[in-house]
């Protein structure tokens, strides 16, 4: 079961952080910037960044990679995945919705259903995969 679980997270991870860059190099461009722009950095802060994907993916982990690998359930993985993304992109969008002069609600849309569908879609992949690799 720990093979299964170290695998399943390891795999979720790099999904999510290729997608995600992915998804950032164009979203920057096309949707953020636009509509945000003023609010922006010209580039990122890159120990910030890391900060984050490391934490993102500590909380994925345990709080959803674990509990779907040891059901063994894909389903678990998907839906739990899907809310904690909707749970942490939300939290981010909707405080910057609240505090920030000039935040776009189009921007808070998008990356809420952005950070619900990647996340689940990470977890779910890494929870299949992780099995089928331990099994």
């Amino acid at each position: 079961m720990l093979k299964s679980y170290a695998a399943a997270s390891l795999i979720t991870f790099v999904i999510f952080v290729v997608i995600d860059f992915i998804w950032l190099s164009n979203a920057a461009r096309l949707i953020y910037r636009p509509r945000i722009g003023p609010l922006l950095l010209e580039k990122p802060v890159i120990p910030a960044a890391v900060a984050f994907y490391l934490l993102y993916g500590i909380g994925l982990a345990l709080l959803v990679v674990r509990p779907a690998v040891d059901t063994g359930s894909v389903l678990n993985a998907l839906w739990m995945g899907a809310l904690f993304g909707l749970v942490a992109y939300g939290t981010y969008d909707l405080t910057n919705a609240a505090t920030l002069k000039g935040w776009s609600v189009k921007v808070t849309v998008v990356d809420m259903v952005w950070g619900s569908m990647l996340t689940a879609l990470a977890t779910a992949g890494g929870v299949w995969i992780g099995l089928k690799l331990t099994s």
